[in-house]
């Protein structure tokens, strides 16, 4: 910075300075005023729906988590139904926490096996339209 020497130098140096703080001054309530949106409970949520949408690595945990729990939750159905026997409902409480985490981890293969059995499905639904046709 050059030392100023006479009062127009000065005065030219001060309104510069005037200027920029003008300036700064409404970058600064601009900014207040864009942070102040984005705190608002609505613009968060939004956010954050955007933010889980736009991550298929995230999409992709959680479906592989409900897929666990889901199945989890089926194979107890299973095997104990509607009994009362508490030997029964403690093997479904173990057989539930066992599938949900082997399916929780290795979501990838569940899928895998999934497709496979609709497909099988669908494939013995043509084999036997085909055989209603002849």
């Amino acid at each position: 910075m050059q030392n100023i020497t006479s009062t127009a130098g000065l005065k030219d140096a001060i309104q510069l300075l005037e200027v920029e703080q003008t300036s700064n001054g409404l970058l600064l309530k601009e900014q207040f005023h864009i942070t102040y949106e984005s705190f608002k409970p609505v613009n968060l949520l939004k956010n954050t729906l955007e933010d889980i949408g736009s991550s298929p690595s995230l999409v992709d945990n959680i479906t592989g988590n409900a897929l666990g729990l889901a199945s989890g939750y089926l194979i107890k159905k299973i095997v104990v139904g509607s009994s009362g026997n508490m030997f029964r409902k403690l093997l479904g409480i173990v057989l539930q926490v066992g599938v949900s985490n082997v399916v929780t981890q290795h979501p990838d293969v569940m899928k895998l096996f999934g497709r496979f059995l609709f497909q099988r499905i669908l494939h013995k639904k043509e084999m036997n339209s085909k055989s209603r046709d002849r």
